[in-house]
């Protein structure tokens, strides 16, 4: 476990980010030169007291020798160019990861399409309204929901997965499975991609079966199961914590060079869990791989709207991308993909300005 850890702050955008970093005033976030930096929060963690500072980064070599060594550590993944790992995306720019789920129960859309015709038609609207990456799931990990037989979940996605790369060669496929059986499974059918809800916890064998394949992976944090997550979640610090999962579980992955991450917003955590690691999400890059966020119609969006909540909350869930998308988040994973890939069209046409 750290003792310090290092948040890019402060950004700037489009035509004020290019000229900071022209002038060496500012650091590029992630080699993108349309989002730069000029301060770092600085978190020092003993035992359960957690204390942070800001600086700007002409202060970095004024630091105490150890804090300053992490520091510089830290931002040269925070700088660092994410290597494009996955077939026809590019991390410099914001990818949409559009949401299957071929379940009777899911929260917002069990039921939906869950027969081959309606999922077919499903990833087809998906694609064309923007989704480079289709993320296919079986089993619902709602609050609440509960484990499901593998012969089940895969009897759900088989059709669909053994078709998918007939049809859809250059979209990414998705599986979002806790079970190493499915996985593979599916990784033998030409899935791209392994989302993993239970962060590689849920199931003994996944790590040791996944080393022999070269397949990316989601790195997800998820506190209990989907049936006892949101039983009063407790952190000492949620967004350290996450950190501390995540730097642990990227050193037993054969595979960590082509890990994605997602702190998991709305599994094991309260509101304000949710709001903190939205907020200072861009803690995440100096661990130095892509981040992927996904907020669609979640119940913080409720929470915060109450009266003016909606059906499928668009308008909270456009809200929380944008901000994470100013903060330098890559992917989203979303349900009503053609309504965010306009936001975020419109977005960046602005601040690219």
């Amino acid at each position: 476990m750290r003792n310090y850890y290092t948040r890019a702050c402060n950004f700037y955008h489009g035509r004020a980010a290019r000229k900071l970093i022209k002038l060496n005033k500012a650091f590029p976030l992630n080699g993108k030169k349309n989002i730069a930096f000029d301060q770092l929060e600085i978190f020092s963690r003993k035992k359960r007291k957690v204390k942070t500072r800001l600086i700007h980064i002409k202060e970095i070599n004024s630091l105490n020798k150890n804090i300053k060594k992490i520091v510089k550590y830290d931002l040269k993944k925070i700088i660092s160019k994410r290597k494009n790992f996955l077939k026809n995306i590019n991390f410099s720019n914001a990818t949409i990861m559009g949401v299957l789920n071929l379940t009777p129960d899911s929260f917002s859309d069990g039921g939906k399409f869950n027969s081959n015709k309606k999922a077919l038609k499903q990833i087809s609207y998906l694609i064309e309204s923007g989704a480079k990456i289709i993320d296919i799931g079986g089993e619902s990990t709602r609050p609440g929901s509960k484990t499901i037989d593998p012969s089940k979940e895969w009897k759900r996605i088989k059709y669909i997965v053994e078709n998918f790369k007939k049809k859809y060669k250059k979209v990414c496929l998705s599986i979002d499975t806790r079970k190493s059986d499915i996985m593979i499974k599916s990784i033998k059918n030409g899935a791209d991609i392994i989302n993993d809800v239970s962060g590689f916890n849920y199931d003994p064998n996944t790590i040791s079966k996944l080393k022999n394949f070269n397949i990316p992976q989601v790195l997800h944090h998820m506190q209990g199961t989907p049936n006892t997550m949101q039983k009063n979640p407790r952190y000492q610090n949620v967004l350290l914590d996450i950190y501390d999962f995540f730097e642990k579980k990227i050193s037993n992955i054969s595979n960590n060079k082509k890990t994605i991450l997602d702190p998991g917003i709305g599994f094991g955590k309260t509101l304000k869990h949710n709001l903190t690691l939205i907020s200072k999400i861009s803690l995440f890059h100096s661990l130095g791989l892509p981040i992927l966020v996904g907020t669609s119609r979640k119940r913080f969006i409720n929470q915060i709207s109450g009266e003016y909540d909606s059906e499928d909350r668009t308008g909270g869930t456009l809200a929380s991308i944008l901000f994470l998308l100013s903060q330098g988040v890559q992917i989203f994973r979303v349900h009503n993909a053609r309504e965010i890939k306009q936001g975020i069209l419109v977005f960046e046409k602005i601040y690219e300005e």
